[in-house]
C-alpha cells in the first residue's frame, strides 16, 4: 500500500514541476516589425523603447550572436538588481547557481544615474518614463566580478503592474538577438546616409529635419525608431502586409506577433494535455494490479 501511494505521489509532484515550469511570458520580438505590434502608449509605456534602445548599445553581441554584459548587475549599475521571479512570470531557473535573473532600469536608485540622459530624461516630453519601465536578463556563468563579462541568454522587456512589486505577465515579451542587432543600426544616427537608407527600408516618410532638430544628431536614430515604431504602426504598408493564416509556418518569428502568441499558447496546451494523460495512465498502472 505504502510503494503504492508513494507511486502515486511521485507522478502528482511530476505533473507539479510540469505546472509550475511554463512560462506565462508567451510572445518573443524579433525584429522591428515584431515591434510595431506592441501597444507602445496604451497598454506598454513609450518610455520601455527608449530603455530597449539603451540596453541594445550597451550589450555586447558577437559573431555567434552571444550577448554579454560589461558590467557587474549585483552592483546595483544601471539601477540593476536580482529578481527571483516569485510570480511565475518566466522560466524556473536550471538547478544550481548557474543562472540568475536581474531587472535593469530603475530611475528611483541612484546608480540609475549612469544611466545616459536620454533615458533619464529624454528630450521629447511624451518618452518621459514612469518608472515601471524594466529590462529583465537572465544571466549565464558564475559571478566573478565586476571586471568579468556576464553571458545573457535571455532578455525580456516588461512594467510593474501599477508601481507594485509585481510585473505584468501580459505585457511581457522576449527579446531576441535579431532584434538587439536591428536596433543597434539606428545608433549611427549622425550618419545622414544611414538615416535615409533605414527610412527607405522600413517604408517611412518621417521628416529626418525635424527628428534631428527635436532628438539632435546625436539621438537622430533613436528618433527615428521611436517614429517608424510607434506613429507610424499603422502607416500604408503596414497595413498592405499580407495576412498570416494560422498554419505551423505562421509560429515562425517573423509572423505576426498576436499569431506567434495563439501558436505558441495552442502547442503548449497539446503537449501538457499529453503529458497529463501519460501521467494518468502510469498512476493507473502503479495503483491497480489489475492493469499489469
Amino acid at each position: 500500500m505504502m510503494e503504492k501511494t508513494g507511486r502515486v505521489m511521485i507522478c502528482c509532484v511530476a505533473l507539479l514541476l510540469v505546472l509550475t515550469s511554463v512560462s506565462a511570458v508567451q510572445r518573443d520580438l524579433d525584429s522591428i516589425d515584431d515591434l510595431k505590434e506592441i501597444n507602445f502608449g496604451q497598454s506598454v509605456p513609450k518610455h520601455s523603447l527608449v530603455l530597449l534602445y539603451w540596453f541594445a548599445n550597451a550589450v555586447n553581441i558577437d559573431e555567434d550572436d552571444d550577448i554579454s554584459l560589461s558590467f557587474d548587475p549585483d552592483s546595483r549599475d544601471y539601477g540593476s538588481h536580482r529578481y527571483h521571479n516569485s510570480e511565475g512570470m518566466l522560466d524556473r531557473l536550471p538547478r544550481g547557481n548557474v543562472y540568475r535573473y536581474y531587472t535593469l532600469g530603475s530611475l528611483n536608485q541612484g546608480a540609475s544615474m549612469q544611466l545616459p540622459r536620454y533615458v533619464v530624461r529624454p528630450p521629447a516630453r511624451e518618452y518621459v518614463g514612469s518608472n515601471r519601465e524594466r529590462i529583465i536578463i537572465r544571466v549565464r556563468g558564475p559571478n566573478t566580478g565586476r571586471r568579468a563579462l556576464q553571458n545573457i541568454d535571455q532578455v525580456y522587456v516588461t512594467q510593474h503592474i501599477d508601481q507594485e512589486g509585481e510585473y505584468d505577465p501580459d505585457d511581457t515579451y522576449m527579446i531576441t538577438t535579431n532584434l538587439l542587432r536591428q536596433i543597434r543600426e539606428f545608433s549611427g544616427g549622425q550618419n545622414q546616409q544611414q538615416l535615409w537608407q533605414l527610412r527607405n527600408r522600413f517604408g517611412s516618410n518621417a521628416d529626418l529635419s525635424h527628428i534631428r532638430n527635436t532628438w539632435g544628431a546625436k539621438l537622430a536614430g533613436l528618433g527615428l525608431l521611436l517614429l517608424i515604431v510607434i506613429q507610424e504602426r499603422y502607416s500604408s504598408n503596414q497595413q498592405n502586409r499580407p495576412a498570416t493564416n494560422f498554419t505551423p509556418q505562421s509560429c515562425d518569428r517573423h509572423a505576426n506577433v498576436e499569431n506567434n502568441g495563439w501558436c505558441y499558447a495552442l502547442l503548449k496546451c497539446i503537449i501538457f494535455i499529453i503529458f497529463v494523460l501519460i501521467v494518468i495512465f502510469i498512476c493507473m498502472v502503479s495503483s491497480n494490479p489489475g492493469y499489469r
